[in-house]
């Protein structure tokens, strides 16, 4: 009777188990989103760097993904923005500066590949400082918001010692 009741239980335990369970089956294809290179859309914006938006929506909420390329010698100048960033990277030298001077030679050289994490309203600039264009890849959770130190400076174009 012990043994009965100990299969009973087991079984009534088990098949919970069963209907609690996931399940879980192979993704179907509108799991996945792919964008092929020739597929992104950039934008112009100043001194020829160029912006394009891979995933989500900067302005709304949410995760989004942008690309953002510096020609050589062109670097955003000195800003922040309103949430954290997460930077990859992707071709040539990226060059971060870590403060509101707009130097190129106050910058650290990050090589393709190298992360940077940049906290929500930390200063800084960043782009090409060499001769080489450089292009990296950002994701944050929106709405984005960058504010500019020196709006007349513009959002991008050739560094130089400001301060």
């Amino acid at each position: 009777m012990r043994a009965k009741f100990f299969v009973s239980l087991w079984s009534l335990l088990l098949a919970s188990a069963l209907v609690a369970a996931p399940s879980f089956s192979a993704p179907s294809e509108s799991d996945f989103l792919i964008v092929p290179t020739e597929k992104i859309v950039w934008k112009e914006a100043d001194a020829g760097a160029k912006m394009a938006v891979v995933f989500g929506d900067p302005s709304k909420p949410g995760m989004y993904v942008i690309r953002a390329y510096f020609p050589p010698g062109v670097m955003s100048s000195p800003h922040f923005h309103g949430e954290d960033r997460h930077v990859i990277v992707v071709q040539g030298t990226w060059n971060a500066g870590t403060d509101d001077s707009w130097d190129p030679k106050a910058t650290t050289p990050l090589k393709t590949g190298t992360y940077m994490f940049h906290k929500a309203g930390a200063v800084h600039y960043d782009g090409s400082a060499g001769d080489e264009g450089a292009m990296v890849q950002i994701v944050g959770m929106g709405p984005s918001k960058t504010t500019f130190l020196f709006p007349k400076e513009g959002s991008f174009g050739k560094p130089r010692k400001l301060n």
